[in-house]
């Protein structure tokens, strides 16, 4: 079994967070080290340490990640000039907590890379 994360507290109010969105399947909050105007993390409730320990029965989650996304970046005003998602994945990936998340960014031009 995956160790538990500082996500699964977020996800269930232990430890504050700016908790922008929560469902049955999906959190996403504020990055509190956020490299860009909005920075917004999605996770999904299910410990999943890694895009590698997906499973079938982890799709819903996974899609809805990205209809949170959507919905998110919308409200965030950077739907229309543009925004990127990141996912990555162990630590040559630059994963450092081991509870999947996707990272929306934007809110100014990007470049080609904005995380080492």
């Amino acid at each position: 079994m995956a160790e538990e994360t500082i996500f699964s507290k977020i996800i269930r109010k232990e430890i504050p967070a700016d908790v922008i969105y929560q469902d049955d399947l999906v959190t996403a909050f504020r990055d509190i080290n956020p490299r860009a105007p909005s920075h917004i993390l999605i996770v999904p409730n299910t410990l999943i340490p890694t895009v590698n320990d997906i499973e079938t029965n982890d799709e819903l989650a996974m899609g809805r990640m990205f209809t949170v996304a959507k919905k998110l970046a919308k409200e965030e005003g950077i739907d229309q000039d543009g925004y990127r998602l990141i996912v990555n994945c162990n630590a040559h990936g630059g994963q450092e907590v081991y509870h999947i998340h996707m990272h929306l960014v934007g809110g100014r031009p990007l470049g080609p890379l904005l995380m080492n």
